[in-house]
């Protein structure tokens, strides 16, 4: 089975994120939405509450699940036998920072990675300008999977 993990925080996930999945899934046997838990950093959504998200989005794509993992990446390829990593690009600027994160996830454990350039359709999205646009009651329709935009509209309009 050719198996690969698309890692991230996804908080929250984005139809930049979605497209890399199911661009992944048609080329990979099993794709594994891989949520990273980093305790230091601040989130808007639990890790718990993404995973539930991610899976709802996921749902139609079979070959698709999701999980979390913490430590570095390529211990949880390892112990997942996954060898490739899937990330997208939206930018050059992308490249600079996962080139270095390739190269050194294939000298720690020899596992690939393999980029996906963005739809440009997503290519300015990131989940931090999403959050930022809600905050100040900015439209993001067609920009997050609808179900993510209710919540996270009703997680920071709610705060304020």
């Amino acid at each position: 089975m050719r198996k690969a993990v698309c890692p991230g925080s996804f908080d929250p996930v984005t139809n930049g994120h979605l497209d890399v999945f199911v661009r992944a899934s048609e080329i990979f046997d099993q794709v594994v939405v891989g949520v990273l838990i980093n305790k230091t950093k601040s989130s808007l959504f639990t890790v718990d509450e993404r995973i539930e998200m991610l899976r709802e989005v996921v749902a139609p794509y079979p070959n698709v699940v999701v999980d979390s993992f913490h430590g570095l990446l390529v211990d949880y390829c390892r112990e997942n036998d996954i060898p490739a990593i899937v990330k997208g690009l939206r930018a050059v600027s992308d490249f600079d920072y996962e080139l270095q994160m390739a190269q050194m996830n294939h000298r720690l454990a020899k596992v690939e990675t393999l980029f996906i350039s963005t739809n440009p359709l997503y290519s300015f999205l990131s989940s931090s300008l999403i959050k930022e646009v809600v905050t100040y009651g900015g439209d993001i329709t067609g920009l997050v999977p609808d179900s993510v935009g209710e919540r996270l509209i009703e997680r920071v309009r709610g705060a304020n």
